[in-house]
């Protein structure tokens, strides 16, 4: 299993989620959004090349992208339109860093940390048992 890291300004982010989301939509839906923001943290920890994972190059080199809605099928609760990305990294292979939570309306790349931007690890976008084409 990969080391999981949620940043700082990542765990900033999920608390700003729930906040709003409970303001707007009460405690149950907050509870639902949750879940799945917690189950698409864990798919991309359990494969961070799954099927709707973008590397984001107008961002940086490094980092990648998973959009909840992906998720929803495995979250058990239903959220009938996820609207965030999650985006991330991958300082080596066995360990994922997740740099944002961000609204799919907002200018995502005015969010990454500068620091995320300049990781020196370029992510290989494909399984270890591919071979390059």
């Amino acid at each position: 299993m990969r080391k999981l890291t949620i940043t700082n300004p990542a765990r900033s982010d999920l608390i700003d989620i729930r906040t709003y989301t409970v303001k707007h939509y009460g405690h149950r839906a907050a509870d639902s959004y949750d879940t799945l923001l917690k189950q698409a943290i864990r798919d991309v920890r359990e494969d961070p090349y799954r099927l709707g994972s973008k590397r984001r190059p107008e961002i940086s080199k490094n980092i990648c992208s998973y959009h909840t809605m992906l998720s929803r099928t495995r979250a058990g609760k239903t959220v009938k339109k996820p609207r965030h990305f999650i985006l991330y990294f991958l300082p080596n292979e066995n360990e994922v860093v997740i740099s944002r939570v961000l609204h799919d309306s907002r200018d995502i790349v005015r969010h990454v940390p500068q620091e995320h931007l300049e990781q020196p690890q370029e992510i290989i976008h494909k399984k270890p048992d591919e071979k390059e084409s």
